[in-house]
């Protein structure tokens, strides 16, 4: 017994001092390192994509990047992508990662990337930020200094970006704001993984490839659920379970309806479908892109996502079902009047969104006017224009 003790304890020091040993070396033997290479050339045809939020060529860097090699196919890409800020980089990665970043013309992110923002980017270099999000809903970044969950102040974080895109002029000085950066750093060049909703292949595609795979979505109409996060980010995220209740929603539309899940990354607790409404409900939260299952949808039920964005663009209605909007704003806020800036019915009780549901009085008469506002471009080619005026 004495042994094991013994040896346990032996083990808790072991990863103590690992632990140690790996934090010395992503703060500060990571930065000498990123400072040492950059005392060698810039290669003029290096792509880094580097991403803590995904572990695949997906959203805007996949349009990106089969963007790039169409027009630079002499370009040389390098890629590291984690799931997670928290997903651990190895000692080879983040020494990889020092090399590409100090010799890497083009450096591209398409989210919160914290491990670049102490470094200076070199002089020659791009850092460009591809957000992943569409338009300015709720407030992010600087914009939220002072509020719960918001950064601090004198943070490094996000300003070393070169150059950032948006949807629309319109939305440009709130990024800029958001990312602490200069307003000419912000081009309106639209949001590459919105191209798809102006090619009618891919989207019928899609659709057939959803259908063949799921064939409950052609049989009735398909509500989609896509609510985003309570908390002050990834590590605290939630969703309200009692916002939803599952037997009044299934008695009340499952005859016509089906009803899919579709929860922020970021929320890994939520409900548990019971067998007895398993022809209603569906958890699609694992499917990577919203923007494919928002074609074969007939309501889309959020809140205070950007998908409503996305899903203007293609005319249909929405409901936000927002109990807690009042206490949302206080504590996060919107760039906007959120009562008159969303493009279809508020509510805040289950009894609420069950009526609008059934009555299908959606309100339609915003979406043309919202879509011409936060998109310049609605011609499926904004790829092309971030290859074009960012990568010169």
């Amino acid at each position: 017994m004495a042994e094991n003790q013994s040896q346990q304890s032996a083990n808790i020091q072991l990863n103590k001092e690992s632990d140690l040993l790996y934090r010395l070396f992503r703060k500060v033997v990571f930065r000498i390192l990123y400072y040492l290479f950059c005392l060698l050339p810039l290669n003029p045809k290096k792509v880094l994509f580097a991403s803590d939020s995904r572990t695949d060529m997906s959203g805007n860097f996949d349009f990106v990047y089969r963007e790039l090699k169409r027009e630079k196919p002499e370009y040389q890409y390098r890629f590291l992508l984690k799931a997670s800020t928290g997903a651990p980089k190895t000692y080879w990665e983040l020494s990889r990662l020092a090399y590409d970043l100090a010799t890497a013309r083009f450096i591209v992110v398409d989210d919160f990337y914290p491990i670049v923002y102490p470094l200076k980017i070199r002089t020659g270099a791009d850092f460009i930020q591809l957000w992943h999000a569409v338009g300015a809903f709720k407030t992010f970044g600087y914009s939220r200094v002072g509020r719960p969950g918001g950064p601090d102040p004198h943070s490094k974080n996000h300003r070393n970006y070169t150059k950032a895109i948006v949807s629309s002029k319109n939305v440009a000085k709130h990024y800029a704001e958001g990312f602490g950066i200069n307003e000419d750093k912000v081009t309106a060049t639209g949001i590459p993984r919105t191209d798809v909703f102006f090619d009618q292949e891919y989207q019928t595609n899609v659709r057939e490839a959803l259908y063949s795979k799921y064939p409950f979505l052609r049989e009735k109409k398909v509500i989609i659920f896509a609510p985003t996060f309570r908390g002050d980010g990834q590590q605290s995220a939630y969703y309200p379970l009692e916002y939803l209740d599952l037997k009044k929603l299934y008695h009340s539309l499952h005859d016509e309806y089906v009803f899919l899940f579709k929860m922020h990354p970021f929320v890994k607790e939520y409900w548990e479908i019971p067998n007895e409404y398993s022809d209603f409900f569906y958890d699609f939260s694992g499917y990577r892109e919203i923007n494919d299952l928002l074609f074969i949808s007939d309501i889309l039920i959020t809140d205070y996502s950007s998908v409503c964005f996305e899903y203007a663009l293609l005319n249909k209605p929405m409901i936000f079902y927002s109990p807690d909007v009042e206490e949302y704003i206080e504590t996060r806020d919107f760039y906007y009047n959120y009562y008159s800036f969303i493009p279809g019915p508020l509510v805040g009780t289950m009894d609420e969104l069950i009526k609008i549901i059934q009555s299908s009085q959606f309100d339609m008469g915003k979406i043309q006017s919202f879509v011409e506002y936060f998109f310049d471009h609605t011609d499926g080619k904004s790829s092309k224009r971030v290859v074009e005026q960012l990568f010169k």
